[in-house]
């Protein structure tokens, strides 16, 4: 059964009855699939939901998608009318994941996550959702990574030496944060865990943006570059010398900054930049 139906709509899915637009039916569907299920002016109803139905609320985020089916059917003029069941068996996937891996759901406009309507898709849903239930290799031991991403629009996390000579740049970082409605912080700022590897794997995984500086080629800095990049966070490098730069990173662009007043607001004005850029842009 290859086939499944794309139901989506404002709110919810609860409570096990709802209603769709007729002439939202077969909205972003294959022409040649919306043939197959039409017989003139008809539409064959009592074959569609022989599928299995993806039931999706609005938005890209946090919202939840679950797996059912459609237990009776009946139109009505411009609505049509359906009875469903939410499968309990099966865990609901966020939205976010599927905008993720649309393509595997045949979802190839992403405005599909923001119009109510009721698509009809040419892939085997459970092959979809087993494929994504697979992990690809075994969790990290050291500290543990959130099954979901959370992550705070406004967060910059900051990774430098823990050492007072950085306390006039970390104070730069803070006020060009600020200027463009960012919130700084430092792992020395939190104490939520024994372990102080989770309070830094978990800032870096809710930041926006994670701010590295490579002066001194301090060994927890570069660390937690690879934590960053592992987890797909933007990464800003600065530094005060060039050959602080690892090998592996010099492909990438930093920012060079000199430790005194002038050169600290030439740092400033950098980050801002950096910072309005990332907030347009992603």
């Amino acid at each position: 059964m290859r086939m499944y139906n794309l139901l989506v709509q404002y709110i919810p899915w609860e409570g096990g009855t709802g209603t769709v637009e007729s002439g939202r039916l077969f909205e972003y569907t294959d022409d040649a699939l919306e043939d197959r299920f039409k017989n003139g002016d008809s539409v064959l109803l009592d074959e569609l939901i022989k599928f299995p139905c993806l039931f999706m609320q609005e938005g890209t985020e946090d919202q939840l998608a679950h797996v059912g089916e459609i237990t009776r059917i009946r139109s009505s003029g411009s609505e049509i009318l359906i009875d469903y069941l939410l499968d309990p068996n099966i865990d609901p996937v966020p939205n976010k994941v599927i905008l993720a891996n649309r393509e595997d759901f045949d979802i190839w406009k992403k405005f599909e996550f923001s119009r109510t309507h009721w698509a009809l898709k040419d892939i085997d849903l459970f092959r979809t959702l087993l494929r994504l239930s697979q992990p690809l290799r075994g969790s990290a031991k050291v500290f543990s990574i959130a099954k979901n991403e959370a992550i705070e629009r406004t967060l910059v996390s900051v990774m430098m030496p823990f050492d007072a000579a950085f306390g006039p740049v970390y104070q730069t970082l803070q006020s060009a944060a600020t200027d463009v409605g960012l919130v700084c912080r430092r792992v020395d700022e939190i104490w939520e865990n024994p372990a102080i590897i989770q309070d830094i794997v978990n800032l870096i995984d809710k930041s926006f943006v994670v701010v590295c500086d490579c002066t001194g080629r301090n060994a927890n800095v570069f660390y937690e570059i690879g934590i960053a990049h592992t987890l797909g966070r933007e990464v800003v490098l600065i530094t005060q010398v060039d050959a602080d730069i690892p090998f592996d990173l010099r492909h990438l662009r930093y920012i060079k900054y000199l430790d005194n007043d002038e050169g600290r607001q030439g740092l400033k004005a950098e980050i801002d930049g950096r910072f309005r850029y990332l907030q347009e842009n992603l």
